[in-house]
């Protein structure tokens, strides 16, 4: 019996020792073809533009991008927590990864289903920033990288803020200020829980989870 634990332990190690030796390659072979992280750091988000009159009276407005740069101070907790509940659960815990939420989505993988899921805010913001959409090993990788990189020069808070700041939410609203005026007429400090519970359930598809054109599904969402 103690033989077998022996043994049990020596290929565990062996195992693991495996395991290191081949992600540290792997991080050294994809480290060499990465984005600056600089560009995140530097962060200058597009906003809307207003048109006013001589009575300070808005006439229009100019914009790519409908987004209006809320500070992350001025962000209700609600609306935070709504979010990191949705997207990123472990969010204050982590080093820019989920651990478990990767090897699961390795397994799902090696089972022949899409690479999908598993990636934290953090990464979210690394993907939106510095790499394509597309949805491949290769990518998944790269992102990890850069979630840790990103992660110690910029505080928890201030990757938050640049998220909620940048997520598509559907209806050509980019944060979750354009969000809530878009879909409730409303400020972000007014929002009701169920509302910003809402808006949080919008980043995984916001075109499937639509209340116009899919109330079901949003519903249910």
């Amino acid at each position: 019996m103690i033989d077998k634990l022996k043994k049990i332990v020596i290929y565990f190690l062996l195992f693991s020792f495996i395991a290191f030796l081949f992600s540290r390659s792997l991080i050294d072979f994809y480290s060499k073809q990465l984005p600056n992280v600089a560009e995140i750091v530097e962060y200058k988000p597009k906003t809307v533009s207003k048109v006013l009159d001589r009575n300070e009276q808005i006439l229009g407005f100019f914009y790519s991008e409908k987004r209006e740069f809320i500070p992350i101070k001025k962000i209700p907790e609600l609306v935070k927590h709504a979010f990191i509940s949705a997207e990123d659960k472990n969010f204050y815990r982590h080093s820019g990864y989920d651990v478990l939420g990767l090897l699961k989505a390795i397994i799902d993988f090696s089972k022949g289903a899409k690479l999908r899921g598993a990636s934290t805010i953090t990464q979210q913001v690394t993907k939106g920033f510095l790499l394509s959409g597309e949805r491949s090993f290769e990518r998944k990788i790269k992102e990890l990288i850069l979630a840790v990189r990103l992660e110690k020069v910029l505080s928890k808070n201030e990757i938050l803020e640049i998220y909620l700041n940048e997520v598509y939410l559907g209806e050509g609203a980019y944060g979750v200020s354009a969000a809530a005026k878009t879909y409730f007429a409303k400020n972000l400090e007014d929002l009701l829980p169920r509302e910003a519970a809402y808006l949080a359930a919008l980043p995984k598809s916001p075109q499937a989870y639509n209340p116009l054109s899919n109330p079901v599904s949003a519903i249910q969402r």
